[in-house]
């Protein structure tokens, strides 16, 4: 019997090499692609607060003719930054105020920015 174990005796050794490399290229995609998926979840909320902080602005003027004050824009969303554009109605939109509010910031090497304009009319200065 000591014949037969001798002939076999590589076979385990070599599955289990085998068997360890196809784990650990697993596991190694399996860990680029989770941090793929974390930098893609880091731009889409990035970008759901460049919404939410242009859409607010937008309120804001529309309601009380002033924007929001910028220390309550930057505790509310600290890593965006909001600039405010405001220029005169053409066409059937004369005598209004287009207002164009620009949200923008960086997640990773990807600079997202996000454009919501609104004409308002009687708009305080």
């Amino acid at each position: 019997m000591s014949g037969k174990n001798k002939k076999y005796s590589g076979f385990l050794f070599t599955d289990l090499v085998v068997g360890l490399t196809v784990l650990a290229i697993l596991m190694a995609g399996l860990a680029l692609s989770l941090h793929g998926f974390a930098k893609f979840n880091h731009y889409q909320l990035l970008r759901q607060n460049c919404t939410a902080a242009a859409q607010a602005e937008l309120d804001s003027i529309a309601i009380t003719g002033r924007p929001i004050p910028d220390e309550s824009l930057k505790r509310l969303w600290p890593r965006v930054s909001v600039s405010i554009q405001r220029s005169e109605g053409i066409g059937q939109w004369e005598g209004m105020k287009l207002v164009k509010v620009t949200a923008s910031g960086k997640s990773f090497r990807k600079q997202v920015k996000v454009q919501l304009s609104r004409y308002i009319l009687g708009e305080e200065q």
